[in-house]
């Protein structure tokens, strides 16, 4: 249910303001699941960190509860794609741009911790009442169909050696994964030294010594 409050637009469309109040508060959303937990991290507190004069503000901006955590959700995916693209683009080679590709993937965690976790509590934690997801990490899935599409090209071209693109780009996506929910955890962690050895091992693993 959506209100009216002085501190919003009228309605008729998005306005630069209305995107303005969005942004702020998905990103106090972000910083309060990575301080308190999802299960924490109510509209009050979220209100609170955005400097909301009532937690009404959210419900105009922000549909429901869903609609707010898959806005931050989608957030942190696109902040990840912007920081990585340029990154891997700047390599033609496909073994140096997988190598790139990981360590975008460790250094973006390594500069954006707080973003990292909260966007792992809310995909783990957010349920409904009946257990399912209560927002889609859809857009996880891409980054695996691209590894496996890169790395059969790296294939077809003599680059890397023959083996299962399917189950290597599993492997490799579960590795950095499992770098987030690392650094989620909290404690000291080095994400870049994570990162470098990851590039080393899946070089190891998928280069073609014969084309060497």
């Amino acid at each position: 249910m959506r209100v009216n409050s002085n501190d919003t637009p009228p309605t008729g469309g998005r306005s630069f303001i209305t995107d303005a109040r969005r942004v702020q508060i998905v990103t106090a959303a972000i910083e309060a699941v990575a301080e308190l937990g999802y299960a924490r991290a109510s509209f009050a507190q979220i209100a609170k960190r955005a400097k909301l004069s009532s937690v009404r503000l959210i419900s105009y901006h922000f549909d429901d509860k869903e609609d707010l955590f898959q806005a931050l959700v989608d957030t942190v995916q696109e902040q990840a794609r912007v920081f990585m693209q340029p990154r891997i683009r700047a390599h033609t080679e496909p073994g140096t741009m997988l190598a790139a590709y990981i360590e975008a993937n460790l250094e973006f965690m390594a500069e954006r911790p707080v973003e990292v976790r909260a966007l792992v509590d809310v995909l783990g934690n957010a349920r409904r009442e009946d257990g399912t997801p209560l927002v889609s990490p859809a857009g996880f899935d891409t980054p695996v169909a691209l590894l496996v599409q890169h790395l059969r090209d790296g294939q077809r071209s003599g680059a890397f050696r023959p083996f299962d693109a399917e189950a290597m780009a599993t492997a490799i996506r579960a590795s950095i994964d499992a770098a987030a929910n690392r650094l989620a955890v909290g404690g000291d962690y080095d994400a870049r030294a994570y990162g470098r050895e990851l590039a080393t091992l899946f070089d190891l693993a998928t280069r073609n010594e014969a084309a060497s």
